[in-house]
């Protein structure tokens, strides 16, 4: 099945052949794909007066088994291109006058029932596997996905000795952080449309010099995944010029989890020192009566 990442040169390609109607289609989508994206067959074929049945005919002739596929590719083409202007339009076509909150929130819980269904079990538990051994873990995420990256390093620094959070810099300084990667190491990459050109530089690297790669990404045409062994999809839509980082966090959530169970004993030991430690330096303000004391 054709995706976004290389509909439009398709497109280009089969163009000469089309029929009228579907060149019509055709001239549409190269200059209104984030219109295009939401519609119906019935709606796009009465937008730019062809019938519902060309629309169809043109999805099959581009390769897609019907229009559901073709509207999927043209959904990962917009969110691999808008701008944040053109996202805060769609967005607001797509919420319209309806209550933000309860919107926004049904919004994040569709992202998450998607990325459980969608979520490959078998590379999941490889990758667990693979950093519960590695000798030094590199985890890099730039821009929104940033906020990602720490909290995952974070989380990894209470149970690995070795890791390392990547500061998508410069491209000099970027490459003087991860130098040293090998076989024996592990780079975990975070990074969602559009997506950060470092971090598909760090990932590349990475996979020249044999490191294992895990790829955080929303889904299998990501350029990450051209250069990862481990893929853990999450559904990452946008609601206005905001990444939705929900399905993200709850895979990353569950990748600590799952290593921390594989690593409990040292987990345990590291943990009770740092309580020790915390107490001993009041790092946290003591709970009141009922409350329970947070990380």
């Amino acid at each position: 099945m054709q995706t976004g990442s290389d509909l439009l040169e398709l497109i280009d390609n089969k163009y000469p052949q089309m029929s009228k109607g579907q060149k019509i289609i055709a001239d549409f989508i190269r200059e209104h794909y984030d219109k295009a994206a939401f519609m119906t067959a019935l709606k796009f074929g009465q937008t730019v007066g062809v019938s519902e049945s060309t629309v169809v005919r043109f999805a099959s002739e581009l390769g897609f088994e019907g229009y559901p596929e073709l509207q999927t590719a043209l959904q990962d083409l917009m969110r691999s291109k808008l701008t944040s202007v053109q996202r805060i339009e769609i967005a607001s076509d797509k919420i319209g006058d309806d209550d933000i909150l309860d919107a926004v929130l049904q919004h994040d819980i569709e992202q998450i029932r998607h990325t459980l269904d969608e979520t490959d079990r078998q590379d999941f538990n490889m990758a667990v596997d693979r950093i519960s051994t590695c000798h030094t873990i590199y985890i890099i995420g730039a821009r929104s996905s940033a906020s990602l990256a720490q909290f995952l390093t974070h989380y990894f620094n209470l149970i690995f000795p070795r890791v390392k959070l990547v500061h998508a810099s410069t491209r000099s300084e970027l490459f003087e952080q991860i130098l040293r990667i090998d076989e024996k190491d592990v780079l975990i990459a975070i990074s969602f449309p559009r997506y950060s050109r470092q971090t598909i530089e760090a990932i590349r690297y990475a996979h020249s010099r044999g490191a294992g790669v895990v790829a955080i990404t929303d889904c299998a045409s990501s350029p990450l995944t051209q250069f990862s062994d481990y893929d853990l999809f999450a559904k990452s839509d946008m609601a206005s010029f905001v990444d939705s980082l929900v399905a993200p966090l709850s895979v990353i959530n569950a990748l600590i989890v799952a290593v921390s169970r594989r690593c409990s004993d040292t987990v345990t030991r590291n943990l009770e020192r740092l309580e020790e430690i915390w107490r001993e330096f009041e790092v946290y303000e003591p709970a009141k009566s009922g409350d329970e004391d947070g990380k």
